[in-house]
């Protein structure tokens, strides 16, 4: 069953100590993303966004996740009637968990959800991003990430 909580997550690696960030595009919308998906059942966001990462790219489930700060609200119309049917009738908008998690040498395979993605500059990524929520998420781990707070 599906849980009224959503999580995003974004990969990334320093290579020669500049921060990539691993970008999707998504199958449907065709459009820039990082991973994204709902909690199920009474899974904790961590526990959601450890599995939506294996699910979506296949990374490993022990690797380090980071929460951030960044924390948003969606609509609960967008995710479809087959999900919300579970919940309360006042279930109008859904908490957005955002985690950072970086993967190192970590290979990344897609899932069907995605029909490529890239390895990107945070200018680069912030540019071809299509949610605000991601822009924001990935404009606070840069930031830690500048700044070496974690």
């Amino acid at each position: 069953m599906r849980a009224p909580i959503q999580v995003l997550v974004i990969p990334y690696k320093l290579v020669d100590g500049i921060p990539q960030y691993c970008i999707f595009k998504r199958n449907a919308g065709e459009y820039w993303q990082f991973i994204a998906g709902g909690g199920e059942d009474e899974e904790t966001p961590l526990e959601a966004a450890k599995r939506e990462a294996f699910e979506e790219a296949s990374l490993e489930k022990t690797l380090t996740y980071y929460q951030l700060v960044s924390t948003f609200y969606v609509p609960a119309d967008c995710i479809s009637d087959k999900h919300r049917k579970y919940w309360s009738a006042d279930t109008f908008v859904l908490p957005e968990y955002c985690f950072a998690v970086n993967v190192d040498n970590n290979p990344i395979k897609l899932s069907e959800e995605h029909t490529e993605y890239i390895w990107a500059t945070y200018e680069k990524a912030e540019e071809m991003l299509y949610w605000q929520t991601n822009k924001v998420a990935i404009f606070e781990l840069h930031n830690r990430i500048k700044s070496n707070i974690f």
